[in-house]
């Protein structure tokens, strides 16, 4: 097999698990972005259709990736009855660095260090979104419908509004 012209030194490092997923996706590299309303212009985007992916800690050694749609925030009560726990918490930045392998800011699901259960937000449903490929400002375009396939995702209304 032929290597990927887009793979090289500068490739970010979620790339090729989105290219082995098999999904068909648009690469955006841009520079420092410093809110919502800037990444998405950078990646030609509406902001409710650009993924933050967190990770949130269910227990001593159990993680899940959350998708949520810019503009939105996870809501905890939903959450938690969703997954029938009594406590959910976010795991400081270098544990979040060691449980996926990439810093905050650069979380995705493809390529982490495990591949954590994922559940995406029901407001991601339908329609292009941008989610991160493991590096400051990279990220790509593709349909959400393939996106949660591959990624196993559960579909889930676990987002409230920000503000």
């Amino acid at each position: 097999m032929a290597p990927d012209p887009e793979l090289d030194d500068l490739t970010p490092p979620g790339l090729p698990a989105i290219i082995g997923a098999g999904l068909e996706y648009t690469l955006a590299q841009h520079g420092p972005v410093t809110s919502l309303a800037e990444a998405a212009a950078a990646r030609g985007v509406d902001p409710g259709r650009l993924i933050k992916s967190l990770v949130v800690r269910r227990g001593e050694g159990d993680y899940l990736f959350v998708l949520v749609p810019g503009g939105r925030s996870i809501s905890w009560p939903k959450l938690r009855a969703l997954l029938g726990v009594n406590r959910l918490s976010m795991p400081s930045a270098a544990e979040a660095l060691e449980v996926t392998g990439y810093p905050r800011g650069s979380i995705t699901p493809f390529g982490a260090t495990t591949a954590w259960p994922v559940i995406a937000d029901l407001a991601l449903a339908g329609g292009q979104v941008s989610i991160g490929a493991g590096a400051p400002g990279a990220a790509v375009t593709v349909d959400s419908g393939p996106l949660v396939e591959v990624l196993g995702a559960q579909l889930a209304d676990v987002t409230d509004p920000e503000g």
